[in-house]
């Protein structure tokens, strides 16, 4: 059987190769398992738990507090309502809350029953009008219808914690202070910073890792990753910017398609939580209450 001419360029005469396949794009790789020793030394704990800070202050350069909020009132409100609940319902929920009662006075006024119709997106409402009515009468009564900036003080407010107490510091005053709340706590937990379950003790050990400075923005910084990549139940390892700084990397989907499609907020391309974000977040605003 004849064989077939080899075809040749025209410019050399010489047989032209035939044009190579592209190739397959490779597939993203996994972190590495991070090698953290064990019998980790204090000193090598600390250096790791900043450098982690360091990192997700690269990973979240616009960290805030996800409660919208236009003053320390309304700061202390909406952190008293976060409680068992979301801060996105909390901020579909508080512009006809404000509406109605922008002021202390206002508010320790209030129909508890109105009150309660208002809140009842949160959850608890009946506790939460009952702290919100107690809180705003003492601030009406005590502090001349202000919110203190003392934590000693703050924290003799009805429903008002000293974790509730951090936030309004730390956001409406400027004072430093660290967020346990559940995000903060899993994660430094699964970061092996500290052992601790009490909320009051972990933010004992953290504070005596970081310099005063760095508490508020920490906060920020470790509670977003909780929410965004570092879920609960199922941590997107694979997706997981400090994957290898993680002595639990591996709890999660390790598999970095299957991670990323686990991300949430910004980072998974959906809207955050505050309706009113600030002008650097780089994420859609969060829909009203009943928007489609």
């Amino acid at each position: 059987m004849a064989r077939r001419p080899a075809v040749t360029s025209s410019k050399t005469g010489t047989a032209a190769k035939a044009p190579k396949a592209p190739k397959a794009p490779k597939a993203p790789k996994a972190p590495k398992a991070p090698k953290i020793p064990k019998g980790e030394s204090h000193l090598a704990l600390v250096r790791r738990a900043r450098r982690i800070n360091r990192e997700l202050a690269e990973v979240y350069p616009y960290a805030h507090p996800e409660l919208d909020f236009r003053n320390p009132f309304e700061l202390l409100v909406a952190t008293v309502l976060s409680a068992q609940t979301t801060d996105l319902r909390v901020n579909q929920t508080t512009p006809a809350l404000f509406a109605a009662y922008p002021t202390p006075e206002d508010m320790a006024a209030a129909d508890p029953e109105k009150m309660e119709e208002l809140i009842r997106p949160t959850g608890f409402f009946r506790a939460k009008t009952k702290s919100l009515l107690g809180l705003s009468a003492a601030l009406r009564d005590d502090f001349g219808g202000e919110v203190p900036g003392r934590l000693e003080d703050l924290v003799k407010l009805p429903g008002v914690g000293r974790k509730t107490a951090n936030v309004v510091l730390g956001n409406a005053f400027g004072v430093p202070g660290i967020t346990v709340d559940t995000h903060f706590g899993r994660l430094v937990r699964r970061w092996k910073w500290t052992d601790e379950e009490d909320p009051v003790k972990v933010e004992a050990v953290i504070a005596d890792i970081f310099p005063k400075s760095e508490w508020t923005m920490l906060s920020h910084r470790v509670i977003f990753h909780g929410r965004r990549i570092c879920h609960a139940r199922k941590p997107a390892c694979g997706a997981c910017p400090i994957a290898p700084l993680c002595p639990s990397y591996g709890e999660g989907e390790t598999d970095p398609e299957k991670a990323r499609k686990l991300l949430k907020y910004e980072m998974g391309g959906y809207p955050g939580q505050r309706l009113s974000p600030p002008p650097d977040f780089p994420g859609k605003p969060a829909p009203a209450l009943g928007a489609v």
